[in-house]
């Protein structure tokens, strides 16, 4: 029995992490800004390529956020996820490091 108790520890702890991941609906996704605008995939794009910037502004400005939560949907995500592979490399990097590496062996 005093196995199991770390074991459960250590499971509650990862359940309840992974659980604070769960994303939640975005209730203002398709709706105007103050300008009548929807930020779209360019926009959604832009701001996947200014992540790192905006996030550390957003620590000391309150009226600053990362993310555009008057989107149009998936095709905001789809630029926000784009522009985050460009600014943090994708997994173009890690492919052809691998190539080389077995080339030198």
């Amino acid at each position: 029995m005093k196995a199991l108790t770390p074991v459960l520890v250590i499971l509650s702890i990862a359940v309840l992490l992974l659980a604070s991941c769960a994303p939640g609906p975005n209730t203002l996704r398709g709706t105007q800004d103050a300008d009548g605008k929807v930020a779209g995939f360019w926009n959604g794009l832009w701001h996947g390529i200014i992540t790192p910037v905006t996030f550390v502004v957003s620590l000391f400005n309150k009226n600053v956020n990362v993310y555009e939560s008057r989107n149009s949907g998936g095709w905001y995500n789809f630029g926000y996820v784009i522009g985050l592979s460009v600014i943090f490399g994708g997994g173009g990097r890690g492919s052809g490091g691998m190539r080389r590496r077995n080339r030198e062996d």
